[in-house]
């Protein structure tokens, strides 16, 4: 009888574990800025090929060099004032720490510089599961905003940040 027991007990354990690992499916599309590009439910960081900065998608920063030091700040140093970010290209990267690989990113990703609008953006997409990106023109279909906002709750919402947008397309 202890054997059955037992035995219940571990079968139980190994469904509870393979049942939670499905829940735990990461999604942060409602996270995603604007400009960033469509086709990914889970990003962590872009790599910006044109100003050789990062974006973490999570914490709403952009992180650049700066005289040797990797600054963090909510936007894009005043260099890149007239950079467009809804036009220039991005590479997710997903995983920790991206700006630690900040050579290979630059050689690996040098070919993107100068794409100039050649990635279609959040923005302008009609994929409905992006209407929850705060912002997107669309809007979150009835009902759905409710929904994302509790299953997020606590979770911080990234503002936009336009001051790096200039000369963005009008739709």
């Amino acid at each position: 009888m202890k054997k059955i027991f037992y035995l219940i007990l571990i079968t139980i354990g190994i469904m509870g574990k393979s049942s939670i690992a499905q829940i735990q499916v990461n999604v942060n599309i409602g996270m995603q800025p604007l400009w960033g590009p469509v086709g990914y439910d889970r990003v962590d960081y872009y790599y910006l090929p044109d100003v050789e900065a990062y974006y973490n998608v999570g914490r709403g920063q952009f992180i650049y060099l700066n005289n040797g030091k990797w600054i963090f700040s909510s936007s894009l140093p005043k260099r890149y004032a007239s950079y467009n970010l809804f036009n220039g290209y991005k590479v997710v990267i997903n995983g920790p720490t991206p700006y630690l690989q900040f050579k290979n990113h630059r050689t690996k990703y040098a070919k993107y510089r100068g794409w100039n609008g050649k990635q279609k953006v959040i923005k302008f997409s009609d994929d409905p599961k992006y209407f929850v990106v705060k912002g997107h023109p669309h809007g979150a279909p009835p009902g759905q905003t409710k929904k994302i906002h509790q299953a997020d709750k606590g979770d911080r919402v990234i503002k936009d940040d336009y001051s790096n947008q200039k000369g963005k397309k009008k739709h």
